[in-house]
């Protein structure tokens, strides 16, 4: 894709997300389609007088060597891969899926002994290397998106080269809110949860992990969670989407989960203890990101939307939860969506997806574009 929009992406990923410096070793990790981007982010390292690395990732491959997985072949994936991060400063992925279903005939048992064995290497990476995740527009993407692959193209690119400096000034009140609040009430149709995020770091998230980009999370302490949360938008898990899912949570553990596939997602959140309770809370902002698509890079980013997640703790965040499951589930607020408010301390802070406090208005959509 020749595009002269790559060259400010590629800037933005190298300056704003990773700040690269004078010497730093940075891992691309991308598919082929994206060479493009994978050129111009390697001319742009040099350019910074860093090391350019790449891994290059296939979906096909990848569905045809865990199809036949085994844990000891795994745990020598694993200790490779440790020693590849711990070997670099930085790390870029760049997502181009073809299918999205295209792992879906893999056996989650396979999944399950991969999570466990790999989950060392994911910390290690997530926590201790600087690192930025992005998709890439691709046919199959944009079909999710429901538009052509040029408007899609277009779409991508607008929200990955928005303002990330302005939405983190606009973030400062709302973290400085979220980090002295103590509970959390989240109401709409079919919704009534209660939770205490007290004590718990926030983290303000502008452009930094992800491009697209646009949240600000923590997570519940984890046995505070309590009453139902229905989710109005589809809900994708290692290539099998789940919809009309709602979640009743007793002293923090889901003590109901109900779906269209409902089997199936009672097996996910037996996985193993943590899975069923929470490690993430967080409120989407991008304003040009309006509707799912059943992609969760972009749809946690929603505005007027809220993420509520069943699995493991960010470090960063930490509440303690461990688990090889981390599910970003997302309930639009918006009034088109059926509304919806988020109340801290029993102070109404967003109503129908727009911020009503004067401190926070600045993340409302038109004040973010």
């Amino acid at each position: 894709m020749s595009d002269s929009r790559i060259k400010k992406l590629a800037t933005t990923l190298l300056d704003h997300s990773l700040k690269v410096k004078d010497g730093d070793k940075v891992l691309i990790k991308g598919h082929s389609v994206t060479k493009d981007l994978i050129v111009e982010l390697i001319d742009q390292i040099y350019e910074r007088n860093a090391f350019a690395f790449t891994q290059l990732l296939d979906d096909e491959i990848n569905q045809h060597l865990l199809m036949g997985a085994k844990s000891e072949q795994t745990e020598l994936q694993a200790k490779w891969a440790m020693q590849q991060y711990k070997d670099i400063d930085c790390v870029i992925a760049i997502i181009a899926e073809e299918n999205d279903a295209e792992l879906a005939e893999v056996p989650p048992e396979i999944f399950k002994m991969r999570g466990e064995i790999f989950k060392p290497v994911n910390e290690f990476y997530i926590n201790q290397r600087r690192w930025v995740l992005l998709n890439y527009p691709t046919p199959g993407l944009a079909q999710k998106a429901g538009m052509s692959t040029k408007k899609f193209t277009d779409f991508l690119f607008n929200v990955c080269t928005a303002d990330y400096e302005k939405m983190e000034r606009a973030f400062e009140p709302l973290k400085e809110l979220m980090d002295k609040t103590d509970r959390v009430q989240i109401k709409g149709s079919g919704t009534d949860l209660t939770f205490s995020i007290k004590g718990i770091p926030t983290v303000p998230c502008a452009g930094e992990a992800n491009i697209p980009d646009g949240e600000i999370y923590t997570a519940p302490v984890k046995e505070s969670v309590n009453g139902t949360i229905t989710y109005n938008t589809p809900c994708p898990y290692r290539g099998v989407t789940f919809n009309n899912v709602s979640l009743t949570f007793e002293n923090g553990k889901i003590v109901k989960a109900t779906a269209d596939k409902e089997e199936q997602i009672n097996d996910i959140f037996n996985t193993d203890e943590g899975a069923r309770y929470v490690g993430e809370f967080a409120i989407g902002v991008n304003p040009f990101i309006t509707e799912p698509m059943g992609d969760i890079l972009f749809d946690e980013k929603i505005a007027g939307s809220l993420h509520f997640t069943p699995g493991e703790a960010y470090g960063d965040a930490d509440n303690g939860n461990k688990s090889s499951v981390h599910w970003d589930m997302v309930l639009i607020q918006r009034e088109e969506f059926g509304g919806g408010e988020i109340y801290f301390d029993d102070v109404l802070i967003r109503q129908d997806g727009r911020f009503v406090l004067p401190e926070l208005e600045g993340l409302n959509p038109e004040n973010l574009k």
